[in-house]
Parts: structure tokens; C-alpha cells; sequence
């Protein structure tokens, strides 16, 4: 276990006890009761508060004759997000602005968090991109039946109907193993940048990595984008009416 952050010492000091009991009456132990919080989680903590913080500048600060920078970068991120959604999802892409936005800026900074030295980008550990993976099955599904109502099953079926005794376990399949495409594409590519980054470092210290760091660079910014990226189709084909 590595040396806990000074944040992560004391939320463990504020609320550990607290969290500690709660996961105990669920049924769940953590490893170290005293201290249930990791760096792990700090690092995610601190990278949603510093994103609240910047919508929220962004929000007090708007304004349409003098834009500050932050409302400059904002504007930016909304035009590529929204740019891309309405190429792939189409009209009414902005109700999924927001969901898809957040879970790319969450990516990108938690990947590119790991540029910083003592740190471990979050998404190396399997269970962070599993709990971005999840919530994203979730989310595009309730979308499509919001969208289709109970119609939203005939995609499971398939457009013939005699066929829908084999196709259904077929497309059940398929869509949970999206959860599991989402989490190992994001966690092995991010620990596989890692781990030959810190190699190379080892290796030779001077100059040459980095070019590595470069490529981690790169890395962190497209699996970010490509996360964006399925997300958008899945929601395409979820909302679409065109498949029912």
C-alpha cells in the first residue's frame, strides 16, 4: 500500500469510521477498516470537485460579450462534444450532451493525472473503468426505453420474428459484454502505457523516455475519446427509431 496523500489521511480521519460501518452492514469489508479510503479515491474526488468547480466558474462567469477563459475552453469542449454527437447520434444529440462530456473529461484528466509524479492514474485499476462502464450500460439502455417504450426490446429480437428464440440470448449477451469491452479496453491500454513508461524510465532515465511520455500523452487522450466515442454509438442505436 503506498503512502497515503495528506487528503486521503484525513478524509480517513473525518469519515472513515462512518464509511467503515456502513459497508460492514452491507456485507462488505474493506481491506482496511480504518482506513477505507485509498489514494485511489482521492485523486477521483479531487478530479470531480475540480470539474464541479470549473462548471461552475463557467456558470457565474458567462457571458456573451466578454468571455472569460474558462468560458472560452468550455465552449470549445461543447462544440467538439456536440459536434460528434450530432454526426453520430443525430437530432436531439444535446439531451446526451452533458452524460457523455462528463464521462470524457473525467477520463482525460484521471489518464493524464498520472503524468504527475507519486501519482497513479486512477484508470489503471480495473474497478474505476468498470464503474465508468456500468453506469453507461445503464444509461443508454434507460435511453432507449425512454425513447421506445417497451418497443425498445424488439431490438433484442431481431427483424424476424421466428428467429427471436435464438437472437435474444444472443443480444443479451452482446450488450453486457459491452460493459466488459468498456473496462478492459480502457484499463489495459492505460496500464500498459504506464507500465512501459516507468520501464523505459528505469531503463534509461535521460532523454529517451520521453518520447514515452508523449505516447501516454496520446494514449490518455484517445481512450478518452474512444470511450466518448462507443458511448455515442450505443446511444445512437438505443434511441434510434429507425431499428424497431
Amino acid at each position: 500500500m503506498h503512502e497515503p496523500f495528506a487528503l486521503t489521511r484525513l478524509l480517513n480521519y473525518l469519515f472513515g469510521g462512518l464509511v467503515t460501518s456502513i459497508m460492514q452492514m452491507v456485507g462488505i469489508h474493506p481491506a482496511h477498516p480504518g482506513a477505507p479510503f485509498d489514494n485511489n479515491f482521492t485523486i477521483q474526488l479531487v478530479i470531480v470537485l475540480g470539474l464541479i468547480a470549473f462548471f461552475v466558474v463557467v456558470r457565474l462567469t458567462l457571458s456573451p460579450d466578454k468571455p472569460g477563459p474558462a468560458q472560452h475552453l468550455a465552449e470549445m469542449i461543447s462544440e467538439f462534444t456536440g459536434g460528434l454527437g450530432e454526426t453520430i447520434i443525430g437530432h436531439g444529440a444535446e439531451k446526451f450532451q452533458a452524460f457523455v462530456t462528463c464521462i470524457f473529461l473525467f477520463i482525460l484528466i484521471a489518464n493524464l493525472s498520472g503524468l504527475i509524479p507519486g501519482i497513479e492514474e486512477p484508470t489503471m485499476f480495473p474497478i474505476v473503468p468498470l464503474g465508468l462502464a456500468v453506469p453507461t450500460f445503464l444509461y443508454y439502455n434507460y435511453q432507449g426505453f425512454r425513447a421506445n417504450g417497451i418497443g425498445y426490446l424488439k431490438q433484442f429480437a431481431g427483424p424476424i420474428w421466428w428467429m427471436s428464440w435464438l437472437l435474444i440470448p444472443i443480444e443479451t449477451i452482446s450488450h453486457f459484454a459491452r460493459i466488459m469491452s468498456l473496462t478492459i479496453r480502457l484499463y489495459a491500454n492505460m496500464f500498459a502505457s504506464d507500465m512501459l513508461t516507468l520501464g523505459f524510465f528505469s531503463l534509461i532515465p535521460i532523454g529517451v523516455p520521453s518520447i514515452f511520455l508523449g505516447l501516454h500523452v496520446f494514449v490518455s487522450v484517445i481512450q478518452a475519446f474512444v470511450f466518448m466515442l462507443l458511448s455515442m454509438i450505443y446511444l445512437s442505436l438505443a434511441v434510434s427509431h429507425d431499428a424497431h
